[in-house]
């Protein structure tokens, strides 16, 4: 059995900063590193790095940044046969980490964009397939149709929540986002630190999905198609950066579902990886 991961891939520039900057203001940084990033890319890496057997979908330029993020791959374990690559450039970010740990991020999806769906196809073992919305908005009900003839299971990271039509939450297993993806997805302000009514209100827009609603601090909330509401609260660690926690959470859920473990065995597993992910030094 293999999991398919469907998605972009960017080349992080990640800036250390005491904040945030104000609109039209300049700041000083304190460090500038370089990273192999994407939701998918990351995704991808991290369920290998759990020990599934990963392959992954997607596009990169005809430049460094993409030479790059496909030795990432395949050093990672990851199978590369329907990576394509155009002659514009591969996709890139801006990151911009806090002193406390979190982040904020503008990425530029370049030739993530230019994903051609036809060329796409899901792989004979594969049993689970991984999208986010990083890539084309029509890729979901592509990628969707293709995993049922197939017997696979959807398990789709909502971020960002933007494009999103009532449709496509029928065509998912599992509907994973964070407290400000489930906002704008719910057309609210912001989730507050009891997420009981927000995830009821996701479950209703999704019946037939198991929802994971990640809290940060505040843990994680996830429930079961008509199942109640449970809640783990988060790991006690030293916060050195949030950036790509969220994917490390999902490839790892990812893997142990593939793995066959049950909805809150893998969520317990997945928060302890992004715990450890969140402590280190990178």
């Amino acid at each position: 059995m293999s999991l398919l991961v469907v998605g972009a891939l960017h080349r992080d520039v990640v800036v250390q900063a005491p904040r945030l900057p104000h609109l039209g203001e300049t700041l000083r940084g304190q460090d500038v590193t370089y990273q192999f990033g994407g939701k998918g890319g990351n995704q991808a890496v991290a369920a290998a790095r759990a020990g599934a057997k990963v392959s992954f979908a997607g596009r990169i330029g005809n430049d460094a940044a993409g030479q790059f993020m496909r030795k990432q791959l395949v050093e990672a374990g990851v199978e590369i046969s329907q990576l394509q690559q155009g002659d514009g450039a591969s996709g890139m970010s801006v990151a911009i980490v806090t002193e406390n740990g979190d982040y904020g991020a503008v990425i530029v999806s370049a030739e993530n964009h230019a994903f051609d769906i036809s060329e796409f196809e899901i792989p004979a073992e594969c049993r689970l397939v991984v999208l986010q919305n990083e890539m084309a908005p029509d890729l979901l009900p592509v990628c969707a149709a293709a995993a049922r003839k197939h017997g696979a299971k959807i398990i789709w990271n909502a971020a960002p929540a933007e494009r999103l039509e009532t449709h496509d939450m029928s065509l998912i297993d599992t509907l994973i986002v964070n407290r400000v993806e489930a906002a704008d997805i719910l057309g609210r302000g912001a989730i507050g630190p009891d997420p009981t009514e927000a995830l009821q209100d996701l479950a209703e827009r999704a019946p037939m999905a198991e929802i994971i609603l990640t809290l940060g601090s505040d843990g994680v909330a996830f429930c079961a198609p008509c199942g109640s509401c449970e809640i783990l609260p988060a790991h006690a660690v030293e916060v050195i950066s949030t950036h790509g926690a969220g994917d490390v959470f999902i490839g790892t859920f990812a893997a142990d579902r593939l793995r066959g473990a049950s909805l809150s065995k893998a969520v317990m597993s997945a928060q302890t990886a992004a715990a450890a992910h969140i402590s280190q030094r990178r």
